[in-house]
Parts: structure tokens; C-alpha cells; sequence
């Protein structure tokens, strides 16, 4: 090749245009915004749930004894800081056997209203089940086949249903299951379904979380490994469930 063809192959490539001031001036912008938003949304949760507790405490609290009686300025978490300490009194009362007649008299109480004893009943149950230490939480994160054929939704489940609910529902295995809903996972749907149905996933509750409330933008895991896991967990899932379509025609 000569120097001439050398040089007219050099001046044929496309050179690569710098970026403008424009693009540099949006990516410097996004790259700022991924770096203080989730710093700005946590505050911003963590501020709304400090002032939220202190309007809820301050007026049960008397005038007398409010911080900001005999401070020049208003002093945000002491209504939490009391709240926390209240319930850790609380907790410590009722460890006793004293406390626990008190809770047990305003418990029967509280059963003898009809209207009050459904609400208070079902607050308790929650609550002991999201803050005790028992294994009827959310355990496992399972695949369903839901709306239709084809389409996976995740699920949470729980515990096996009760001796009752057993008895009235086929003979086979059940687990008790709630899909949530996207991107407001505290609604959904809560059903029983049997346990062959359900294709377990390797993540945790947290990543399950996520996974629904970011609307799948941020997967629990983006490699191409587990994904393929994903990918041939739901493929058993439909071979076992056209292996039970077909056994009623094998055994006609």
C-alpha cells in the first residue's frame, strides 16, 4: 500500500464527535440525580415518619411538660423518643403477671363489644404476626401462574391453612399465598393454592419487595445465570401442569 492509499484510508474513517456542552451538562445532571435522590427520598420518609409520631404524641402530652416549653426552638423526634419509651414501659408492665391480668380484663372487655371485638381481634393478629418473633410471617417468594396461561405473578407465602380450611379444600397440599399488588404492595390478593402450583424462587422478601414496587427496574438479579434459573423453573412449572392436564384423558 502506498502513502497516498495510506492517507486517503485515514481521512475515509469517521472521526467520533465529542460531546456537546449540552449532553455534558444533562449527563453531569442525571449522574447528580441517581447520587442525591435516594439520598433525599429517605430523608424526606424518615422526616415524615419523625413529625407524623410527634403530632400524634405531642397533644396527649401536658403543656407543662413539652420540650419546647423551655426551649427557644421546637426540637423534631422527642414525641418519638417518648412514644419509644412509653411502649418499652409498656412491654415491661405487661411482662408481669400483674400486667398481664390488666391486659386480659381490658381484652374481655373488649370481646363483649360487637363491634369493637372483630376490629380489635383482627389488629391484634396482625400485629402479632408482623412484630413476633413466630414463623406465620412472610417466608418463601413463589411463582403463580396468574391472570392467564403464560403469565407468572410472584406471591408470598405464608403458613399451611388450618385443620378447618384443609378439610374443605381438595386433597392434595395447600399453601397460603398473597400477590401484592404493583407498585402498592400492602393491597392484593390473598387465596390458597395448591403447592405443586407454586415454582419457589431463591430471593428474599426484601428483593421480592423491591422487584414489585419498582415495577421490575431494578430485578433482584441481572445476570444471565439467574435469569436462566427464572426462565426454566417456570418451563417445569408448565411441564408439570400440562402432565396433570393430561392425566384425566390417560386414565379415560
Amino acid at each position: 500500500m502506498s502513502k497516498d492509499d495510506s492517507q486517503t484510508t485515514v481521512q475515509a474513517m469517521p472521526v467520533k464527535a465529542s460531546p456537546g456542552f449540552v449532553s455534558r451538562i444533562r449527563t453531569y445532571f442525571l449522574t447528580g440525580l441517581i447520587v442525591a435522590g435516594p439520598v433525599a427520598v429517605t430523608i424526606w420518609l424518615i422526616w415524615w415518619f419523625v413529625t407524623w409520631v410527634d403530632n400524634l404524641v405531642r397533644p396527649i402530652i401536658p403543656v407543662a411538660y413539652r420540650p419546647e416549653t423551655y426551649l427557644p426552638v421546637n426540637i423534631p423526634g422527642t414525641g418519638l423518643i417518648i412514644a419509644f419509651t412509653a411502649l418499652t414501659l409498656l412491654g415491661f408492665l405487661t411482662a408481669n403477671l400483674i400486667g398481664r391480668r390488666l391486659v386480659g380484663f381490658g381484652e374481655s372487655i373488649l370481646s363483649r363489644m360487637p363491634i369493637v371485638r372483630p376490629i380489635y381481634r383482627t389488629a391484634k393478629q396482625i400485629f402479632e404476626t408482623l412484630f413476633s418473633k413466630s414463623d406465620s410471617s412472610f417466608r418463601r417468594v413463589g411463582l403463580v401462574e396468574f391472570p392467564s396461561p403464560g403469565m407468572w405473578s410472584l406471591v408470598f407465602l405464608t403458613q399451611a391453612p388450618t385443620a378447618d380450611i384443609s378439610e374443605r379444600l381438595p386433597a392434595t397440599e395447600h399453601v397460603s399465598a398473597f400477590m401484592p399488588c404493583t407498585p402498592n404492595p400492602t393491597t392484593g390478593f390473598f387465596f390458597y393454592v395448591p403447592r405443586r402450583d407454586v415454582v419457589d424462587l431463591d430471593i428474599t422478601v426484601e428483593q421480592a419487595m423491591t422487584l414489585i414496587m419498582s415495577a421490575g427496574m431494578v430485578q433482584p438479579s441481572g445476570d444471565a445465570q439467574a435469569q436462566g434459573r427464572l426462565a426454566a423453573l417456570a418451563q417445569t412449572a408448565r411441564a408439570a401442569q400440562a402432565a396433570r392436564q393430561a392425566e384425566p384423558t390417560a386414565a379415560e
